[in-house]
């Protein structure tokens, strides 16, 4: 078919008439910058895997349950430092936060970005703490090299000065606590603070509070706290006329089986990142009811007793404080004028104080006082005051009030026990500002104290004066005061655990 000129001309005019139309300049105008700018953010905007705060998927090993502290020397072997994770995104909320992951099965051009659950950030973030610490461990300063505006610590007194240092900061940042709201007072939320057991109602009464680590949101906790008290529960439920503790150990599983249908958490973790504290004597006992529960949780505890099940890799040993007064008595004679060699006095609880009593109760040895009761007139205090060593042996059980008095009255503690793991003994070097002797060496005791020169225990006195910051109970807590060195015993124990370890997919 031929088309004309006359034609072909009417239809380049057509044409023409379309491009020249003040509706197609008016498109153009409007059409052509928007193509531009399209082109140009595709090609500066990044991809929205480079918003990822990993650059791959974790790498996980598990560390299980070897004790070797990372601040003990021994870090290249530390279970607090077996997982590992590439770069984390600085400042980026466990909420906002994308994962990065490529999928199986997917062309090599396409990526899944997804959000991630805060179990997994919470995770991530615990691993890059345990990198970071892991890195400081291997400087072996006596001082730390962290900046801090209150304290940097320093000497013999730590494994690695360090290495802790690095570590309270982590928890400064990191470490949330989630309290469970079921039960009532007095047995739950609830503990003695004026008494022998005051370690475990401050802390209960702290915590509450919610000004230090606490969280409202459970998902984005590092630790779930189960609030009931030992000592509480023995006041209202022990049967003492029949011996019966059954009531406290139903109670505890009780509790175990309302958290645990109500929540996800106990389950996930089979109670790993979960953590009951006592004070009292029975707080191991408390436990023991439901052992097939208890077995991976943190127990937080005063009888820190290996021979009773304490296992140092999961379970923290925090200082028995008797605060009959409900605050402490700091201070003490200069050494010069301490007069007193060694000074122990109590009752009779248990072998060892038997065993003590009756190897110098009555000696009348002005270098060694032993007394199972003071005479009238003398001051128990101003016998702690003037005496260059105190003697603190346990009672019925390991732990033992006299070991915080001896540093509150700037006595060097002498430690007397068989199995007791010392309080915040993962960061404290005890042997620098105590002495520690075995029961069969009691009789020996005069000799061994006798045996350490004037300069030695000038060193070890100055160190008990420096390490009272990390047992005073502060009215209104202060940064490495025995509140925040309990949770920070309590963030190791939680640095230990990967819940992914426990079956969480």
């Amino acid at each position: 078919m031929m088309i004309s000129p006359h034609n072909d001309k009417a239809q380049h005019t057509h044409i023409s008439s379309f491009w020249s139309s003040p509706s197609l300049n008016l498109g153009l105008i409007l059409v052509i910058p928007s193509v531009v700018l399209l082109v140009l953010v595709s090609t500066l905007v990044p991809h929205p895997s480079t918003f990822s705060p990993l650059s791959s998927p974790w790498k996980w090993r598990y560390g299980g349950h070897r004790y070797s502290s990372i601040f003990n020397g021994s870090s290249t072997d530390s279970p607090f430092m077996e997982a590992e994770t590439d770069k984390l995104a600085p400042n980026m909320s466990f909420s906002d936060a994308l994962i990065d992951k490529d999928v199986d099965n997917v062309t090599s051009t396409t990526r899944v970005v997804k959000r991630s659950s805060k179990l997994e950030m919470v995770e991530a973030y615990m691993a890059r703490a345990r990198s970071s610490i892991k890195e400081a461990a291997r400087v072996r300063n006596l001082t730390s090299i962290h900046q801090d505006p209150d304290y940097v610590p320093h000497g013999p007194i730590y494994r690695n000065a360090n290495a802790f240092h690095r570590s309270y900061l982590e928890m400064e940042k990191l470490f949330k606590i989630y309290v469970y709201q079921e039960g009532e007072p007095p047995m739950f939320h609830n503990g003695p603070c004026k008494s022998i057991y005051s370690s475990e109602g401050r802390f209960i009464h702290e915590v509450e509070k919610g000004k230090f680590y606490t969280t409202q949101d459970p998902d984005e906790a590092l630790v779930y706290f189960l609030p009931f008290s030992v000592a509480m529960l023995v006041r209202y439920l022990y049967e003492s006329e029949s011996l019966k503790t059954d009531a406290i150990g139903r109670i505890v599983i009780d509790y175990i089986h309302v958290i645990s249908g109500k929540y996800p958490y106990w389950n996930r973790s089979l109670g790993a990142d979960h953590f009951m504290l006592s004070c009292h004597d029975w707080g191991p006992l408390a436990s023991s009811y439901v052992p097939h529960l208890f077995n991976k949780s943190i127990r937080v505890l005063c009888n820190a007793n290996t021979s009773e099940g304490f296992t140092p890799a999961k379970d923290a040993s925090f200082p028995e404080i008797n605060l009959l007064k409900g605050e402490a008595d700091i201070g003490g004679l200069p050494p010069s004028r301490r007069s007193i060699l060694a000074f122990f006095a109590g009752h009779l609880h248990g072998y060892i104080r038997y065993l003590l009593l009756n190897e110098w109760k009555d000696k009348n040895d002005p270098d060694v006082q032993v007394y199972d009761q003071l005479p009238k007139g003398v001051s128990y205090m101003s016998k702690l005051k003037n005496s260059r060593f105190c003697l603190c042996p346990s009672g019925y059980e390991v732990a033992s009030p006299r070991i915080v008095e001896a540093i509150y009255a700037e006595c060097v503690p002498v430690l007397i026990s068989d199995g007791y793991v010392a309080p915040f003994s993962d960061v404290l070097n005890w042997k620098s500002f105590s002495v520690q002797i075995t029961v069969k060496d009691i009789p020996n005791i005069k000799r061994i104290l006798m045996g350490i020169s004037q300069r030695q225990y000038l060193r070890m006195q100055r160190r008990v004066k420096q390490v009272q910051r990390h047992f005073v109970v502060n009215p209104t807590h202060k940064r490495y005061d025995v509140f925040h060195m309990i949770n920070h015993s309590i963030w190791l124990r939680r640095l230990n655990v990967h819940i992914q370890d426990f079956g969480v997919p």
